[in-house]
């Protein structure tokens, strides 16, 4: 059985303004009906790969094949099969939602039913509302209208759920799983890696514009940086903790030499946030082998929080 082209095709990516290279040689796929997380921190590079990929820059040397077709020849027929959903727009405030998306929906040759994707983004009570009297988040959520509306073979989602509260986010998380059921292929670039943890079936990570790192969601980073920590306090209240691939052996051990459980007891298993911390900082937490616990400020400690701001 013959496999599918690749619905992006990406190699040796270069893009240079004078003597700085902001894409320096990267080189992944996507495959169709993938969703496909693009992370790095701000200036690593995301932005500018992702506009060359849309058709919006040129590219300084490499070969990029988007739907089949290079984005620098890229015409109206290609464009509209493609959706996108920008970080910011600089649309008219002065019409309102169900217009606006009416105007979109006949730039397309089979859009999807205006009522339908205002339902899907959660505006059914603003769709007679003028854009200019809504929230930030709800503007947000026109955003990602319009990206939709065209029934896009390939999505982009550039920073969709900026200014969304927890139960928009998750909303919009239902709406990108209905819309990768139907098989449309997205490309996500997020600073919300629970975001890219639950939606993302691979990931790529870029920084000072090189792919540092590229794989499946739950294998990113390598065995390595999922090595469970396990932290406490010592008798005297020192702050210890240890990596380790086998936590309950090592929290049965101390109890057993303690006679009690220890003191702030905790066992953390690396999120993708804290791999993706390791990766971009250039390191990443130490192996399992067996090793002598350390002081918490002489490790790498993973974060709670889940938002990179960065």
């Amino acid at each position: 059985m013959e496999l599918s082209p690749p619905v992006v095709r990406v190699r040796n990516l270069t893009k240079s303004y004078g003597s700085f290279e902001a894409i320096r040689g990267i080189s992944f796929d996507i495959e169709a009906g993938e969703t496909f997380a693009l992370l790095g921190p701000n200036g690593a590079g995301k932005s500018t790969a992702i506009e060359i990929l849309e058709g919006y820059r040129d590219r300084s040397s490499g070969e990029v094949s988007v739907l089949g077709v290079d984005p620098q020849r890229g015409g109206l027929a290609w464009k509209s099969r493609l959706g996108i959903v920008l970080q910011s727009t600089g649309e008219s405030g002065n019409v309102t939602v169900t217009e606006q998306l009416t105007h979109f929906a006949s730039l397309y040759p089979r859009p999807r039913r205006v009522a339908e994707v205002i339902e899907a983004v959660g505006l059914e009570t603003k769709a007679k509302t003028r854009i200019s009297k809504l929230s930030g988040g709800q503007r947000r959520r026109v955003d990602v209208a319009l990206g939709i509306i065209g029934r896009p073979e390939l999505l982009f989602l550039d920073e969709p759920t900026t200014g969304f509260d927890p139960e928009a986010r998750h909303q919009f998380w239902d709406l990108v799983r209905h819309l990768k059921a139907e098989g449309t292929t997205i490309l996500l670039t997020t600073h919300y890696l629970d975001e890219a943890a639950q939606l993302g079936d691979r990931a790529g990570v870029i920084n000072d514009g090189l792919l540092i790192d590229i794989g499946a969601i739950g294998e990113i980073g390598g065995a390595d940086a999922r090595v469970p920590l396990v932290r406490w306090r010592d008798a005297s209240g020192g702050l210890l903790e240890k990596r380790t691939q086998e936590p309950a052996r090592l929290v049965a051990e101390l109890v057993a030499a303690s006679g009690a459980e220890p003191a702030d007891l905790e066992v953390i298993r690396p999120s993708l946030e804290d791999i993706y911390l390791g990766l971009v900082r250039g390191s990443r937490p130490a192996s399992g082998a067996p090793d002598a616990p350390t002081t918490a400020s002489d490790a790498a400690t993973p974060r709670n929080d889940t938002e990179v701001l960065a």
